[in-house]
């Protein structure tokens, strides 16, 4: 059995016992994650599902084996004959899952062992503003002139 999983930017073709490198997930090593946008399920002698986008109710499950940096790459750029050179390094977080399992129709049953990886939260100040725009002021009743 495979499946087709987005996450990070980038779609990934995996099969249960496969090892991958993703953009980086929050967790430990060692914690079980949930990879829930899965574009894709099939296998020998299955039928193939196909999502439109995404299939809602198929989920893959994954161990976190490692956070690490991937390789460092240069950009360097410059202009000839004018003296414009700029040099930078940059080095990509990633995270290293095994899959151990794919699920095609069920969604996780024990929510506290398996954990959805989603985008992170905004900072409590980020929600704080939030909320603070949508606040609308109260309206003071108008006086009457007295007749």
């Amino acid at each position: 059995m495979y499946a087709v999983v987005a996450t990070g930017g980038k779609q990934y073709r995996v099969s249960p016992g496969d090892r991958i490198e993703v953009e980086k997930l929050a967790g430990e090593v060692g914690q079980t994650i949930a990879l829930d946008h899965v574009m894709m399920v099939g296998g020998e002698g299955q039928a193939v599902s196909i999502g439109t986008p995404r299939l809602d109710e198929a989920w893959v499950e994954a161990q976190i084996v490692a956070q690490k940096r991937g390789k460092k790459i240069i950009i360097f750029k410059h202009k000839r004959r004018k003296g414009y050179r700029r040099k930078q390094g940059h080095r990509q977080s990633l995270t290293a899952l095994k899959i151990t399992s794919i699920h095609p129709t069920a969604a996780p049953q024990d929510e506290a062992q398996v954990e959805t990886a989603a985008a992170p939260e905004p900072l409590q100040s980020e929600s704080l503003v939030s909320a603070e725009a949508n606040v609308v002021p109260e309206e003071t009743p108008a006086e009457t002139p007295a007749e």
